[in-house]
């Protein structure tokens, strides 16, 4: 995609399994987009497992990040390996939330 405000159309019929978002952007950044989602999307979009990719490297951008919504926070640039481990720990932290809470249900 090729901005947030596509990305934020696109979620309206399509959530994808991981969300990777650069922070600084034009119109609406990245903290932006982030919100945008938890807050307005649908339940499912909602619950995207997301990572903020970005230059902006600080311990301060950092919080930032994880406080507007993002799960993790990779600074640029980052090697692909890396990346790609990234991804499937997130994505392995998200199932087993998942899990956990499916089998909570099940005992309540």
């Amino acid at each position: 995609m090729t901005s947030a405000l596509e990305a934020l159309q696109q979620l309206e019929t399509f959530a994808p399994e991981v969300l990777i978002s650069d922070v600084g952007m034009p119109d609406l950044d990245g903290y932006m987009l982030i919100r945008q989602i938890r807050t307005f999307a649908s339940s499912r979009s909602r619950a995207i497992p997301a990572i903020a990719l970005t230059a902006y490297a600080g311990e301060s951008d950092q919080q930032q990040a994880l406080a507007a919504g993002f799960q993790m926070h990779l600074a640029k640039p980052i090697e692909p390996d890396r990346l790609i481990h990234a991804i499937v720990a997130l994505l392995n932290e998200h199932r087993e939330a998942l899990n956990s809470v499916d089998v909570e249900d099940w005992t309540s």
